[in-house]
């Protein structure tokens, strides 16, 4: 896997740091347009689930950013096709990186939107 700029490991950072403090089975983070980061963790409940993608988006979009530039995911699941990346696709669009890792910070595969 190649190397990761300093800006997207510190997503892959944020993202472990997001699903160890919890104990979740994802974490994430995303970058916005203006640099600022958000991280969050899977949130499962009885009446309600989210993927940890999905709520880091969610927390940008109800900052008010405008505009995504990357992303990064960290999850143990053996498929990481199966992590959901169309979230980012939706209010971002096109050819935004989206960072697989695992939960010990090894970059699995990188895909864009």
């Amino acid at each position: 896997m190649s190397d990761l700029s300093a800006e997207d490991a510190k997503l892959v950072t944020l993202a472990r740091a997001a699903r160890a403090r919890t104990r979740a089975a994802e974490g994430a983070a995303v970058r916005d347009s203006d640099g600022r980061t958000y991280s969050a963790c899977t949130v499962a409940l009885d009446t309600v689930e989210l993927t940890a993608l999905q709520l880091a988006v969610a927390m940008a979009l109800s900052s008010g950013v405008k505009g995504l530039e990357a992303a990064a995911v960290v999850t143990d699941q053996p498929d990481v096709g199966s992590v959901e990346v169309n979230v980012v696709r939706h209010f971002a669009g096109a050819n935004i990186p989206v960072v697989l890792a695992l939960g010990t910070g090894e970059v699995r595969d990188v895909v864009s939107t």
